[in-house]
């Protein structure tokens, strides 16, 4: 024990140092006062974002692009609400995160104070975890257990609420030495004679195919991964949030399923007879209609959260455990089958791969060109080519999210960053921010909108301020593009409120800021402006004019199998 009393905004950032924190992203307001009053001559870095949910989106950045916990930091009151979509956003995929907030003093809690809000409340449906700290004592344990609640098991966001008196008071600090949660268990090892029997159903099928989720990259699991998929042979996909598991130039890697997945993944999952579920919730979107899905499969599934087993989808062998664990014990008892067990199926294994290639040349994922207009599928054929599988893309959601999960490569895990499950507008730009920080020696492109983009503009003071050599890439189509898409396919084409007016001049704006910003809409022209804004030191904002009313094929309507894809634009019908 310290002999020196300290503050517990003091005792705090002893924690957070203590948990290898290096960076938080906030910004400060009346009741964290003493907090940054600390900070000021300690160590941690701090970022002062623009808005408090763009500090959840960059802690999420942060946390994406290393696997490490994420740490925002907001007031009480409208700076605590305004963490609320980035806390639902992290929960939605599984980030790990750690959000601190004032709270007013305790003594004036339920006084309807200046700033005040029920954070506690508010947060507790968007947090995997949170907590109300009213006392100094109890700080250290709980910081210390936030940070262990939100890395362990299925990630998440924890958030912790602290009194200002909490921050003021004097105490002596005395290190955790260690974690014991009796109601929180994490099961990670996986049922011995599960993986057995799972070996053996992977061998007694035909037509197995590996369906992989964001669970293997949250368990820094690709080696493991990549191991078992070479063992098994197997075609694989990887989800929206799974891309990167596996290198985008291995052979076995076909591409993303479901919505705007390619035909031949979703052909391949509705024909599948084994599907290999690793790390994933069976979301609607990959699914469809969920009871024409894989309707001839039986389904191995391994996942470290319980309460995803047999959610959605019915698990005819369920695992539950950690991947980085599992996969290499699944593996090892594949190879220990008796040989002719595991040639026992090879013949139809063949013909099944004959069958998926087939598809893939039938209707492959195709970047669209043409010499009058850029084509939004250029456009990210174009930074796939600057990328070469290494850059980290931080996207925003929409139109050019599906293009860039489609078209460019991943070779690595954590360099694909976008909202999935919630799907928030504006959080490419501030992810990007995050990512950035992580993996200063990385090339980063913010891949947004002009929809997405014009949540978070405020955002590019945070990257002239730090110099973040950040390339933005707007796809500028002048539509809410996603939902022009299902207003002109689902809705008699009667485009209600989606066309964006007004868009900046981006070298105006970009120079106010006091870097280069520059537009292209030439298709000639834009490879080389995009080569000029990754050769450029510092950051740059290219704002690319594509043809606005293209849409994202293949497409599976609403409430349609993954199989009922609509593979191209509607042609008119002759009279």
């Amino acid at each position: 024990m310290s002999s020196n009393l300290l503050s517990g905004a003091r005792i705090l950032l002893h924690c957070l140092a203590s948990e290898n924190v290096e960076c938080i992203f906030g910004y400060p307001g009346g009741v964290t006062l003493p907090l940054y009053d600390a900070l000021y001559d300690h160590p941690i870095r701090h970022v002062l974002v623009r808005h408090e949910q763009n500090a959840a989106f960059a802690a999420q950045g942060y946390a994406r692009a290393t696997g490490k916990v994420g740490v925002c930091c907001a007031t009480s009151g409208p700076g605590a609400t305004n963490l609320v979509t980035g806390l639902v956003d992290a929960l939605m995929d599984s980030i790990p995160l750690v959000a601190l907030t004032g709270q007013v003093p305790t003594k004036l809690m339920g006084s309807d104070a200046f700033q005040e809000a029920d954070t506690f409340g508010i947060t507790r449906s968007a947090t995997k975890h949170n907590f109300l700290v009213k006392n100094i004592a109890e700080l250290p344990q709980v910081i210390h257990e936030a940070f262990y609640i939100a890395a362990s098991g299925r990630p998440g966001p924890v958030l912790v609420d602290v009194t200002k008196d909490v921050f003021q008071s004097q105490s002596h600090y005395t290190a955790v030495a260690e974690i014991h949660l009796p109601g929180y268990r994490v099961f990670s090892e996986g049922h011995s004679g599960q993986i057995r029997r799972a070996a053996q159903m992977i061998w007694e099928a035909g037509q197995p195919f590996i369906y992989a989720g964001g669970g293997i990259i949250a368990a820094n699991a690709a080696g493991e991964f990549r191991s078992f998929v070479e063992a098994v042979d197997a075609p694989v996909v990887c989800t929206l949030m799974g891309l990167g598991a596996l290198p985008a130039d291995h052979p076995n890697f076909i591409s993303m399923p479901g919505m705007h997945g390619s035909y031949a993944a979703n052909m391949g999952m509705t024909h599948s007879d084994l599907i290999i579920a690793l790390g994933v919730r069976f979301d609607d979107r990959v699914t469809g209609r969920l009871a024409a899905f894989a309707p001839h499969a039986r389904v191995i599934h391994v996942d470290i959260d319980p309460a995803e087993i047999s959610k959605n989808r019915h698990a005819d062998l369920p695992i539950v455990g950690d991947l980085k664990r599992v996969l290499p014990k699944l593996e090892a008892e594949l190879n220990a089958l008796a040989a002719e067990l595991r040639e026992k199926n090879s013949a139809r294994r063949q013909a099944w791969w004959k069958q998926i290639r087939e598809w893939k040349e039938e209707h492959p994922l195709r970047a669209e060109r043409s010499d009058s207009e850029i084509k939004p599928q250029h456009l990210i054929a174009e930074i796939d080519r600057l990328s070469g599988g290494r850059a980290i893309v931080a996207s925003d959601v929409g139109q050019h999210q599906m293009w860039a999960a489609q078209l460019i490569r991943f070779n690595e895990p954590r360099l694909w960053i976008n909202s999935g499950g919630l799907g928030s507008m504006g959080f490419g730009l501030p992810a990007a921010i995050g990512a950035q920080f992580a993996r200063p020696d990385k090339l980063v492109f913010a891949v947004v909108g002009d929809g997405g983009f014009q949540m978070s503009i405020p955002e590019l003071a945070t990257i002239a301020n730090h110099a973040l050599p950040i390339k933005i890439v707007v796809m500028n189509n002048g539509y809410l593009g996603m939902v022009r898409q299902w207003q002109e396919l689902f809705y008699n084409n009667r485009l209600s409120e989606v066309a964006l007016a007004g868009f900046p001049d981006v070298e105006k704006l970009a120079g106010a800021y006091g870097f280069t910003g520059r537009t292209v809409e030439d298709p000639h022209e834009m490879p080389k402006a995009l080569e000029e804004a990754v050769h450029t030191p510092g950051p740059y904002l290219l704002n690319v004019k594509v043809s606005p009313f293209e849409n994202v094929f293949p497409m599976v309507p609403a409430g349609g199998a993954i199989h009922e894809m609509v593979l191209r634009p509607p042609q008119p019908v002759a009279v």
